[in-house]
């Protein structure tokens, strides 16, 4: 397989099953620096424009790279209604799994901060399991549901969400409307993370823009108080948007990611 072929794996059984796509790049180096793994929002792919950058910046730099389309979303498989952060979870759990991460450096965006915070609860839970060098949030929207969709709920929407199990927004990134579901709402309840001390045990980046009209900044500013143990650096955008995709926003990421890389390398006298 060379590095630009998708890899696809199964994740679920019987009518649960889907397939899910992978975009990995082995490290060209013989040190144990971490791989990165990038972690994509909700509705967007692997194939983005920050993924992208990631994956060439660790081409140059030699580092090992996993990227993953969550079920419903690019390449993978799956219905898209039938995602929950459990199951997108589940999904990247089983591609590291699957590649064999040791080490690893997350990159979150969005949604898929969320994903990561909750990825690291979960690896944490095994001593021996994969660790966690660093984490780099790009607009991090950790338990979105709860703190942002739901307190916003017009009747409409909670008659819609109630009578059809889902309801539809305008997007501002794409002709198909948002579809919030029912399920993907009440499974986020279990997997808040916003409801006590955060324990990462790794540097913490998190990129921020103040002109975001997804995730408010304010909500960077939430997290950080649940982060109060970790090394923590908060990079707030004037004029940054949620995509953060521009050139000097794409700088900004791959310099935080290097930070992160070179932190994470041992230190030799």
């Amino acid at each position: 397989m060379t590095e630009d072929m998708v890899e696809y794996i199964t994740v679920g059984s019987a009518q649960d099953a889907r397939d899910i796509a992978i975009l990995a790049r082995k490290a060209a180096t013989q040190d144990d620096a971490p791989a990165l793994v990038w972690l994509g929002g909700y509705r967007s792919d692997m194939t983005g424009t920050k993924a992208v950058e990631l994956d060439r910046y660790a081409k140059e730099a030699g580092l090992a790279c996993i990227r993953l389309d969550y079920s419903g979303h690019g390449a993978s498989g799956g219905d898209f209604n039938k995602g929950t952060i459990s199951r997108w979870l589940e999904e990247t759990i089983a591609v590291l799994r699957h590649k064999g991460a040791t080490r690893i450096i997350v990159v979150g965006s969005s949604m898929g901060g969320w994903i990561a915070l909750r990825l690291i609860q979960e690896l944490r839970k095994d001593p021996d399991g994969t660790e966690v060098a660093g984490l780099l949030l790009i607009a991090p929207a950790p338990d979105f549901t709860a703190e942002l969709i739901e307190p916003n709920l017009s009747d409409e929407e909670k008659a819609s969400l109630a009578e059809r199990g889902y309801f539809e927004e305008p997007s501002e990134y794409s002709t198909e409307p948002n579809i919030f579901t029912r399920d993907l709402i009440e499974d986020g309840r279990n997997n808040r993370v916003l409801t006590g001390i955060i324990e990462t045990g790794c540097p913490v980046h998190i990129l921020q823009g103040m002109r975001d009209d997804d995730v408010p900044y304010t909500h960077a500013l939430k997290l950080l108080d649940h982060l109060p143990a970790d090394d923590i650096v908060l990079s707030l955008i004037r004029d940054g948007d949620h995509r953060l995709s521009r050139p000097q926003d794409i700088e900004r990421m791959l310099a935080a990611a290097q930070s992160l890389v070179f932190s994470a390398k041992p230190q030799r006298s």
